[in-house]
């Protein structure tokens, strides 16, 4: 299944996703909300407040996605999909606002130390909440790198951040329980939002690093390379190669150079091959070509991003790139 349809049902599948991340938000607010209820742990009251995060997260991911997977139009000729960056970006965010949180709450903890009551009833609904962070977590991470879908994936980090978070509170909450010593408390839940601090700069550096175009991974980029180098031959070379990524749907431009002489119906033909190939290698991606004449030395004139200020360089030919292109 092709076009539209593909488009259709990852747009589908990308929203039922988001809707399951919502409802285990609400689940996991209630019950940690229960178990800081039960015990008086700022630990368990850290824990609940970042699960407030995430159903925040959750609802602007499902705004995101419902935006992203729109296909192009007049005023988004490229298309919607990097609001994913937007998204991870504000996940970020919003993990970092929850680290102050916990860190305000245990800083007020550890300076007025309170016993913790009902631990065995609250650690247990604890624990039930943190399975349903873990379960989700894990399948929206996985259908994130499937989709290639910024905001799932951030939004499965963040469940998975919550997941390790808990496990802390809940072995801090056990050992003040078994211990007596009051201060491990709201020690753990520093150590928590100082964990959380390192995943929500994360989040934001890669929503950044993608606003500003970043080429394509290594992976993707040898990919291009072997899929040129099948065309590749004497009379056929590339250069320019340029990519970028904008959230799930790939972007490369390529100038294909061949003899002067061939008719453009025949180049035309070979342009068309080369991109079929390449979308077919990379999945979702837009690929544009621009025919040159291998002979005419102004071929060479734009290799980079922009063309070279002389309009009308040397005489003499330069000596075709190699096959796989040289990058710009």
């Amino acid at each position: 299944m092709n076009g539209p349809e593909a488009q259709s049902a990852r747009r589908t599948r990308l929203l039922r996703l988001v809707y399951l991340s919502i409802a285990a938000a609400i689940v996991t607010i209630a019950m940690k909300f229960t178990a800081w209820a039960l015990t008086g742990s700022v630990g368990l009251l850290s824990d609940a407040a970042e699960s407030v995060v995430n159903l925040v997260a959750a609802l602007f991911a499902l705004v995101v996605v419902q935006w992203s997977t729109r296909p192009p139009d007049e005023e988004h000729a490229y298309g919607h999909e990097k609001a994913d960056y937007l998204s991870a970006g504000v996940e970020g965010a919003l993990i970092l606002l929850a680290a102050v949180t916990i860190g305000v709450s245990a800083i007020d903890r550890l300076l007025h130390p309170q016993e913790i009551e009902s631990v065995g009833i609250g650690l247990a609904v604890a624990l039930a909440a943190t399975a349903v962070n873990l379960g989700v977590g894990r399948k929206l991470i996985g259908a994130g790198r499937e989709y290639s879908s910024v905001t799932l994936e951030a939004d499965g980090k963040h469940l998975m951040t919550d997941v390790w978070t808990s496990v802390g509170v809940v072995i801090a909450v056990a050992a003040v329980a078994l211990t007596g010593w009051e201060p491990l408390d709201p020690l753990i839940a520093l150590a928590v939002a100082g964990n959380i601090v390192v995943t929500g700069v994360r989040l934001v550096h890669r929503s950044t690093d993608g606003l500003l175009d970043r080429a394509l991974s290594d992976k993707e980029l040898a990919t291009v390379d072997r899929v040129l180098a099948t065309f590749a031959s004497e009379e056929v070379q590339f250069h320019a190669l340029r990519t970028r990524r904008a959230g799930s749907r790939a972007f490369v431009s390529i100038h294909v150079l061949v003899p002067g002489d061939w008719t453009v119906q025949r180049g035309h033909d070979l342009a068309e091959q080369v991109e079929e190939a390449l979308r077919e290698a990379l999945g979702h991606a837009t690929v544009f070509t621009h025919l040159e004449p291998i002979e005419d030395p102004a071929s060479f004139a734009d290799t980079g991003l922009d063309r070279w200020s002389d309009p009308h360089p040397a005489a003499e030919p330069q000596p075709a790139p190699p096959a796989d292109g040289d990058r710009a």
